[in-house]
């Protein structure tokens, strides 16, 4: 290591605005506002604030809006793909992570506005290109969604 340079200390926590440096998802579909308890390479806990002004609240449903699944299932995978990019200090270096496998999903309960919507995340295989996690989707400390998902990290040009 360079005189000048200085050994990367990952986070415990980032903000919105470091999610952005690390993950290429924007409104609507950035799902995930804070993220905290890093454990570096092991796990973390995805924070969302799901409000009645999202745009999927509009068709699903109407009268009775209720987050998709799919979309509990997107805020688990960006929670992850979160851990590993302060792990990695992929931050500001174009960093993409493609899904490849969603097992073992279940939904407990629904998630509706007004929900904070916590996504604890556990790395189950990682270091590589390919990554592992156990997922499950909390609110007010009952089960709404458990998952395991699998994504590939692509570090792009600049990783």
């Amino acid at each position: 290591m360079a005189a000048d340079e200085t050994a990367y200390i990952p986070p415990t926590e980032v903000d919105l605005a470091m999610i952005k440096r690390i993950l290429p998802h924007r409104y609507p579909f950035l799902l995930v506002d804070r993220v905290r308890d890093i454990v570096p390479g092991e796990s973390c806990v995805g924070v969302k604030n799901v409000t009645s002004n999202e745009p999927h609240f509009e068709g699903h449903f109407p009268q009775e809006p209720v987050m998709p699944g799919v979309l509990i299932i997107e805020a688990m995978a960006q929670s992850a793909a979160v851990l590993v990019g302060t792990t990695l200090n992929l931050a500001d270096k174009g960093m993409g992570t493609y899904f490849m496998s969603i097992d073992k999903c279940r939904f407990r309960r629904k998630v509706v506005p007004g929900d904070v919507l916590e996504l604890h995340m556990k790395t189950l295989r990682g270091g590589g290109k390919i990554w592992k996690f156990e997922g499950r989707a909390m609110v007010g400390g009952e089960l709404a969604a458990e998952a395991e998902v699998m994504a590939m990290l692509n570090r792009g040009e600049n990783g």
